[in-house]
């Protein structure tokens, strides 16, 4: 009954390629999450992290590495999450709207 609801209000070649964006949304999503995957593992692991405890400064190289790789991952990391995030709201906001 919704679907006939939507055909009424919205174009048919709008309705007819909601399985199409439904599509092209999953596999955006799948990628997104082999780049989580990679971006994640191929991170070094934060050798900062025991500093809170001996009281460690941070060195030059450790308050300026805006452009070394790790920071790049990083920001790779939280691009691709956002994006991922997005995607599925917007697949699942498809589902809602038609289901045909």
């Amino acid at each position: 009954m919704n679907s006939m609801l939507l055909d009424k209000v919205v174009a048919p070649w709008i309705a007819s390629s909601f399985p199409v964006i439904r599509i092209v949304l999953f596999c955006l999503v799948v990628v997104g999450a082999i780049i989580l995957i990679l971006t994640t593992l191929f991170q070094n692991e934060d050798a900062n992290s025991a500093d809170v405890v001996t009281g460690k400064q941070e060195s030059y190289y450790s308050q300026n590495k805006g452009g070394s790789r790790d920071s790049k991952l990083k920001l790779i990391t939280i691009i691709t999450a956002i994006a991922v995030v997005v995607c599925v709201v917007l697949y699942l906001v498809s589902l809602l709207i038609y289901k045909g």
